[in-house]
């Protein structure tokens, strides 16, 4: 048995415990095995619960990990409240560099964009997550608009996705360096965009 692994029969508690043990040990059989070896049988072990108890709640280990990589990311980018634009998308673009940089992040990545990426369910689940994470930090654009800082009409999901885009490219293109410097540089560039009017809404 691996030494993170819970015992067979200890008890976890119930709901939002039983929630996020399910969550953690989704995620770290999805680092350890790949998405093409992870059953819900060894995710329900490792979090030291019954597979009933996991089935009760997902109806399959797509809609398990849709659910844990979302709540994975709300958690690991932050939506930050710096009281200034440029202070949150550097807090956000860093935080986005430290998720996906991370092994965790890395296991995520090949998750979503390699290997099973082709599979309706897989790129269902990259899309729900990837929506999340635009509503959960549209205040971060909402703020900067009502305190004068952005042009009225900027659309965030535009500014959000041009803030990502520069790091994705090179996390699953380029292969360049991915860094706190690449986290300043995308978020400079998307607020020089976003303040020039490029970024409003059609």
């Amino acid at each position: 048995m691996r030494s993170d692994q819970a015992p067979a029969g200890r008890p976890v508690g119930r709901g939002a415990k039983v929630r996020a043990a399910v969550h953690a040990a989704a995620l770290a059989e999805l680092v350890d095995v790949g998405y093409a070896a992870l059953t819900i049988e060894n995710v329900a072990q490792r979090a030291g619960v019954h597979k009933t108890t996991v089935y009760r709640r997902w109806k399959d280990r797509e809609s398990l990990l849709t659910d844990a990589l979302a709540e994975h990311m709300a958690l690991d980018v932050p939506v930050p409240d710096t009281g200034a634009i440029e202070g949150d998308l550097r807090a956000l673009a860093h935080s986005l560099v430290r998720a996906y940089t991370s092994p965790t992040g890395q296991a995520l990545l090949a998750a979503m964009f390699t290997g099973a990426a082709h599979l309706p369910e897989i790129a269902a689940a990259r899309r729900h997550v990837f929506d999340d994470r635009l509503v959960r930090a549209a205040p971060v654009v909402t703020r900067a608009v009502e305190r004068g800082e952005l042009p009225a009409g900027t659309d965030a999901a535009e500014l959000l996705k041009t803030l990502a885009a520069p790091i994705y490219l090179r996390l699953l293109m380029t292969g360049d360096p991915v860094d706190g410097t690449t986290a300043d540089r995308a978020a400079l560039v998307t607020l020089a965009a976003a303040r020039a009017g490029a970024l409003k809404a059609p």
